[in-house]
């Protein structure tokens, strides 16, 4: 095993190197979340609701024919039933940080979590 270690000194040195990097990169995005106040809803690219995180809710989703299940409870948003044929938005994970989305692509619906609205005006990107 040592004359492994010594042929491939320098490769062990670099391996090593980029995972501890990597670890660090990991380790400021995992301690640098901040949770949201508020989950604004975007129906077919227009801003439709804004709704506290800090209030349990249900309320029903509705763009035409479709619509979506969304829960408020504890501080998370999720999608607890949709009209959708895939359903990948209601086994998306329930959000509460800044930033983190839902979406559901049939119903052209997102939920965002904020942390501030006012400073908010592009919901899309």
């Amino acid at each position: 095993m040592s004359d492994f270690i010594k042929k491939h000194k320098f490769d062990v040195i670099l391996i090593g190197s980029i995972a501890l990097i990597l670890a660090i990169i990991l380790a400021v995005f995992a301690f640098s979340k901040t949770e949201g106040a508020f989950a604004v809803v975007t129906v077919n690219g227009r801003q439709s609701a804004v709704y506290p995180l800090d209030e349990d809710l249900v309320v029903k989703l509705t763009n035409g024919d479709g619509y979506n299940i969304l829960i408020i409870e504890n501080g998370d948003a999720y999608i607890k039933e949709a009209s959708c044929p895939d359903k990948l938005c209601v086994n998306q994970h329930k959000i509460r940080y800044n930033g983190e989305t839902l979406v559901c692509l049939p119903n052209k619906t997102t939920v965002k979590v904020v942390s501030n609205v006012d400073g908010e005006t592009d919901f899309i990107s």
